[in-house]
């Protein structure tokens, strides 16, 4: 994928989103992803809920860290799938919006599901050069597209789509912003869907083990109250609030025994089990 510097210079407007961008550009074979998403060729860019089957790690030492590959996969495949059970209903003629589209995997799954056309755009020119070949390969590019631009101001058109959803991006921007953009590109009573880290407001200032992640992977973990301000502002009204801090704890855990293991799977279950840090999905109306 090539782009202009001009181009370029109109998605990546402050010196931090180059940062980010650079870091997801530089991340390129990272195996947490990259090994994951081998198993059935569906890549995605975010972590995992539900129990995790305790016999993968028993049985034959030389498959193992395969099992274990396998069943992070399930996991992430599955909160992919809770966030698409909360978009409402879809139909082929609408057109959602994935902002912060990483790998694409989830971007997929909605066409898939509901067999509607899927804009996801992003910040990183590898990963929409690497989303964009994904929906190549299955044949489905013509629905399913992928852009190099800045979710904060995507250029496309207002009232345009029936539903967006961000998963785990939303500590790289600013919330007013993000919202407001959101809130004009909704249709009325269309819907948005965030699954998001957030820090808990009832701890006070954000805790190391918080610290510890925004330091890792380059962002600003916002506090929880900061969404539902957010999110008011801009005409977007919560039907849904769910706290899946519990089920994607096992996910970590089982991150933590693995050969992808980074070293921050201290630091979120620290931050997790201490309750300095929420995993929540949250779904809002467009009034």
């Amino acid at each position: 994928m090539t782009t202009t510097p001009s181009a370029t210079a109109a998605v990546l407007r402050t010196e931090f989103q180059k940062a980010v961008a650079a870091y997801w550009n530089t991340n390129q074979q990272d195996p947490v992803n990259l090994r994951l998403g081998e198993v059935d060729d569906l890549y995605h860019h975010h972590y995992g809920l539900g129990d995790y089957d305790p016999s993968v790690l028993e049985g034959p030492a030389a498959t193992r860290e395969q099992r274990i590959i396998e069943e992070m996969h399930r996991l992430e495949t599955a909160q992919a799938d809770v966030l698409l059970d909360h978009l409402g209903a879809i139909t082929p003629q609408d057109r959602l919006l994935d902002g912060g589209s990483g790998r694409g995997g989830t971007s997929v799954m909605a066409h898939q599901r509901f067999g509607c056309a899927v804009d996801g755009v992003s910040i990183s020119e590898y990963q929409v050069g690497f989303a964009n070949e994904q929906a190549r390969k299955r044949g489905i590019d013509e629905s399913v597209k992928f852009h190099f631009r800045n979710m904060l101001d995507t250029g496309f058109e207002t009232a345009s789509r029936r539903a967006i959803w961000t998963n785990e991006t939303t500590m790289y921007v600013d919330l007013f912003e993000l919202f407001g953009e959101f809130s004009r590109l909704l249709e009325f009573g269309g819907r948005y869907v965030c699954i998001t880290g957030c820090s808990n407001d009832v701890k006070g200032l954000r805790s190391k083990a918080v610290s510890r992640i925004d330091e890792h992977y380059t962002c600003n973990i916002h506090p929880r109250s900061a969404y539902f301000k957010a999110l008011a502002a801009n005409n977007l009204t919560p039907i849904s609030v769910v706290d899946l801090t519990p089920a994607t704890i096992p996910y970590w855990e089982l991150r933590a025994k693995s050969e992808v293991a980074t070293g921050i799977e201290e630091a979120f279950l620290t931050a997790y089990k201490e309750g300095s840090f929420h995993y929540l999905l949250i779904a809002a109306d467009r009034v």
